[in-house]
């Protein structure tokens, strides 16, 4: 569905001393991202997230490399490429003395839509991300919240095959985020393909198939969500965080891990309400080597009751990865 091949967007500064007189926003990157993906990209400010998707989108010219959309050329064929995309940017316009039917029929018109279709298609859109109730409403009484919904159902609007949202959920509330994030699960499940920047990793976990990690213009990471988790995984040497129960005190049981082999940062936590309790701690080892320390401290009186294991998540990754090095 999309395709950057070296892609590439290099600016001219002002010459300031001891400044580089050009700084790389995009550094040769390299994704092919497939029909049907919600592909996340992750980076803090100036990583060059919001550059990789303006060029997507054409609204950028590359210094070097290219962008497909759906086997389109954008630099060279823009108006053909942005007929399949899109659009909404991490701050985009509204017209507060317009209504929100009236918004969307406007940008019907902009897009070049057959006349007889637009109304339709516009209830349709205003149905679609939930708008119902604000049809009439003036977009300046919206809240943030519902301007982001209005935002997207412009983007919807000539139904577009890609989404490109840059940081759609800043500024939101819990519930408005959780509200957006159904919302990308439906139109993804429609056929949409979505590509999406987010510093809410949280967020991006719960609903990417694909991330792309950068960072200073460099792509660090991509691919799969599952596949970058399980690389990670391996690279930190299967080292996880394991909570051991034990029907009693926590302090023999610490005992009984002191000086183990890949056993680091025990602690024992307060007696439960059924007067278990749990040590937490770091185990470096795979499966079979947590099963027989398992076993040693059941073979030694411990009275194990339970034993749990918790995986990295996509911000620890995320975490570990920022500054790494490039792929």
């Amino acid at each position: 569905m999309v395709r950057l091949e070296n892609l590439t967007k290099e600016y001219d500064l002002p010459p300031i001393k001891g400044r580089p007189a050009q700084v790389v926003a995009a550094d040769r990157v390299n994704l092919q991202i497939a029909d049907g993906e919600i592909y996340g990209f992750v980076g803090p400010n100036g990583a060059g997230k919001t550059t990789t998707l303006k060029m997507i989108c054409g609204l950028l010219v590359p210094t070097s490399g290219s962008v497909e959309v759906q086997g389109i050329d954008v630099e060279h064929r823009p108006e053909d490429a942005q007929q399949f995309i899109g659009y909404l940017a991490d701050f985009f316009s509204l017209y507060d003395d317009m209504k929100v039917w009236e918004y969307l029929d406007y940008f019907a018109r902009a897009y070049k839509m057959p006349a007889e279709k637009i109304p339709a298609r516009v209830t349709e859109v205003i149905a679609r991300v939930g708008l119902e109730s604000k049809r009439d409403a003036f977009i300046q009484g919206l809240s943030r919240g519902m301007k982001q919904r209005l935002g997207i159902a412009r983007a919807v609007l000539h139904n577009p095959p890609v989404l490109v949202l840059d940081e759609p959920a800043s500024g939101l509330d819990p519930k408005a985020r959780v509200e957006l994030k159904d919302l990308l699960k439906n139109l993804n499940r429609e056929g949409k393909t979505i590509l999406i920047s987010s510093h809410v990793l949280s967020d991006l976990e719960e609903i990417c198939t694909s991330v792309a990690i950068m960072e200073m213009g460099h792509l660090l990471r991509a691919g799969k969500l599952s596949s970058v988790m399980e690389q990670s995984a391996t690279e930190k040497a299967a080292q996880r965080r394991i909570r051991i129960r034990v029907a009693g005190a926590g302090e023999q049981l610490m005992g009984w891990l002191s000086g183990r082999a890949g056993v680091s940062e025990a602690q024992a936590s307060s007696k439960g309400p059924l007067g278990s309790s749990s040590v937490d701690f770091l185990f470096a080892g795979n499966d079979a080597a947590l099963a027989g320390l398992v076993r040693d401290l059941v073979m030694a009186g411990a009275p194990v009751c339970g034993v749990e294991g918790s995986a990295e998540s996509f911000e620890q990754i995320y975490a570990r990865f920022s500054g790494g090095e490039v792929m």
